[in-house]
């Protein structure tokens, strides 16, 4: 029994505090916050999304941001590294918009 997809639409990862959330992938990485709701499951909790300019599938990146949150342990199975495919031209330096630099750490 096969299985085929055309991609996926979008990766969840679980972060820490929500301002730090906005302020790394927003800020630092210059991502684009497209969307915002709420975990349907803990309407507590935004969703943010992150992506290109359209929101794309493909491009997005969401997170459910719980303050307090203990840093989680790797585990088998688990992504552990997220990568990003940009323009090279897009890196380059001496931008008007520079941003601080990045920690290969994020906030979670």
């Amino acid at each position: 029994m096969g299985f085929t997809t055309s991609g996926l639409h979008h990766v969840t990862a679980i972060g820490g505090d929500p301002q730090r959330n906005v302020d790394f992938y927003l800020r630092g990485l210059g991502l684009r916050l497209v969307k915002t709701t709420v975990n349907f499951d803990d309407p507590e909790t935004y969703h943010l999304y992150y992506g290109d300019g359209a929101g794309r599938p493909g491009t997005l990146l969401t997170f459910f941001p719980w303050r307090g949150v203990p840093e989680g342990r790797i585990g088998t199975g688990q992504a552990t590294t997220t990568a990003f495919s940009v323009p090279e031209h897009s890196l380059a330096g001496g931008s008007s918009t520079s941003r601080p630099p990045v920690s290969r750490r994020g906030p979670w």
